[in-house]
């Protein structure tokens, strides 16, 4: 890659372009505000800073990042989409399902490569987790338990929470689409869902215009039932994951990459890394997106994965407003 570029200047940005340059040390990249505004400050690793998509496409940029909040993705990522240049939207895809259908209307028209930033589905136990699955380790699959939350002001300690966009609902924030990982990967480990019953709340503690807390019970296609639980509430970090089939149970972990199983026979540690530099994931999923771009085969998150998601969280939404 010759040329690359990160739209976005939030730390998701700053660790996109830190990876672009240890992927591609000899590349030129160019970064860009999401408002298009050029920063005071120094932009690292980047050797341009530009103020539009227009100077994106004019030097024939060979892979893009959108890192903008995902209210902007459609806006950002459909000019660069239409140029045929190959795009890597971070999660959510966008905000709402209408910006996607915008999305999928480029790539038909121009089949340009586009992946959406699922970076979890990079990490090794959940790598683990899926295999396991399935080689029908846990025989029939009955249930699923997710549980993830972190006390949002300590997420970028040195910002006020409350400017930051998972506060924002115009920005595209809110538990549902600022943890949608845990709705992406409860749908690649047990397929298509649809909604049960959705509780979402927003706590007099942070004061917020958007959910910090949301339970969710889905229904898969197949009939497991999945229970999931976000927040943004949680002094220490939890993210995990249980599995619960005929032949026994699996806990993953996904803050210590673990994974264990637990049948009649007793407990078993089936992966445990710790200590793994979870950047790998992020350094992972470009390198899987070149792959992809090259015609290779690759793991990819295609649009319609993603779009899922979306469809489910405005389902989520819309559930929530009907049982309250």
């Amino acid at each position: 890659m010759r040329k690359v570029a990160v739209i976005g200047l939030g730390n998701i940005a700053i660790r996109h372009r830190r990876n672009l340059k240890q992927l591609f040390p000899e590349s030129i990249l160019y970064a860009m505000s999401a408002s298009g505004r050029i920063p005071a400050e120094v932009v690292t690793d980047s050797d341009y800073v530009v103020a539009s998509i227009d100077e994106l496409i004019k030097p024939q940029i060979e892979l893009v990042i959108v890192a903008s909040p995902a209210t902007f993705h459609a806006k950002h990522a459909v000019p660069l989409i239409e140029a045929g240049i190959p795009t890597l939207i971070e999660k959510p895809v966008t905000a709402d399902v209408k910006d996607i259908a915008l999305l999928r209307e480029a790539i038909k028209k121009t089949q340009t490569p586009v992946t959406v930033g699922y970076c979890l589905r990079y990490l090794p136990s959940a790598l683990k987790v899926k295999e396991l699955l399935e080689q029908r380790l846990l025989g029939e699959l009955y249930n699923i338990y997710i549980q993830t939350g972190q006390y949002l002001p300590d997420w970028r300690p040195n910002k006020n929470y409350r400017d930051s966009v998972s506060a924002s609902k115009q920005l595209g924030g809110g538990a549902l689409l600022e943890l949608s990982h845990d709705l992406d990967y409860a749908q690649w480990l047990i397929g298509g869902c649809t909604i049960e019953h959705a509780i979402l709340r927003s706590s007099e503690e942070l004061a917020l215009d958007v959910e910090d807390i949301a339970d969710i019970m889905l229904r898969s296609d197949n009939g497991v039932v999945a229970n999931i639980h976000l927040d943004f509430l949680q002094r220490s970090v939890q993210r995990n994951c249980s599995l619960i089939g005929s032949k026994g149970r699996l806990d993953w972990d996904l803050i210590n990459n673990s994974v264990t199983f637990y049948s009649s026979l007793g407990s078993e540690i089936i992966y445990s890394q710790p200590e793994w530099d979870k950047n790998k994931m992020y350094l992972a999923m470009v390198e899987d997106f070149v792959a992809m771009i090259k015609g290779q085969p690759n793991q990819c998150v295609e649009l319609y994965e993603a779009e899922k998601t979306i469809q489910l969280i405005e389902t989520i939404k819309v559930k929530n407003k009907l049982e309250s």
